[in-house]
């Protein structure tokens, strides 16, 4: 594996990168990516999924949107519900909290 000029070459078992590395410094004089494979074949068909993404986005956009306006009507029926329970009798004392406990 030692080359003629005292070079060793390693393979990165993360990147699968060569290194040549100088023994006698012990640093990577060089370093050789490996040839990363096409994520897209077809150019035309990328433009369209990305075409899409924002249909997607703004879809997933008005959902958390319509979800978060009915958290607000959600907990404004449970204060109301809870408001109306503790005028009915006054006398209950609150729940007990975890905090409480302590």
């Amino acid at each position: 594996m030692a080359k003629p000029n005292g070079m060793f070459e390693v393979n990165c078992p993360c990147c699968k990168a060569v290194l040549k590395i100088d023994p006698e410094t012990r640093a990577v004089i060089t370093f050789e990516e490996p040839e990363q494979p096409r994520t897209v074949e077809d150019l035309a068909a990328a433009v369209e999924r990305l075409k899409g993404e924002a249909g997607r986005r703004e879809a997933a956009f008005q959902k958390s949107f319509e979800a978060e306006k009915m958290q607000a009507q959600i907990l404004s029926k449970k204060f109301d519900e809870l408001l109306k329970k503790a005028k009915e009798s006054p006398l209950e004392p609150p729940p007990h909290r975890d905090i409480d406990l302590d």
